[in-house]
């Protein structure tokens, strides 16, 4: 009897790591952002607000490659313009793989408040 305890433990053990793992690896790869829209981060465009090209240019480019196994490594994002303050703006980024093959990062506004932007982009 005592071989199949450990058994049922051994397997018992091993998915409950296997799940901290999966639920690891969503926490970490997001691809959803809230940004707060200060002095810092925000600039105006034809009177409206919007978040600054090298702020989701940068969010981005850390978040789009967050664990070994999720994505692709990617550098230089760039960005077109500002990304306007207003739910459902799109816009694409681009950035370059390490053999310097071109990236096409779509970004959409998800929600806005007063002081906030949520945005997310395709990976």
């Amino acid at each position: 009897m005592p071989d199949s305890r450990f058994a049922v433990g051994a397997v018992a053990g091993a998915a409950v790591a296997l799940l901290a793992g999966v639920l690891g690896t969503h926490a970490l790869s997001t691809t959803q952002s809230t940004t707060g829209l200060d002095e810092y981060s925000t600039v105006m465009v034809d009177g409206r607000r919007a978040l600054s090209a090298n702020i989701v240019a940068g969010r981005t480019q850390s978040l789009y490659h967050p664990l070994p196994w999720v994505g692709i490594r990617v550098h230089d994002v760039s960005c077109p313009g500002p990304l306007l303050a207003v739910a459902g703006t799109r816009m694409t980024c681009t950035g370059r793989r390490g053999d310097g093959t071109a990236v096409r990062i779509p970004v959409t506004v998800v929600n806005v408040t007063p002081t906030h932007i949520t945005w997310k982009f395709d990976r």
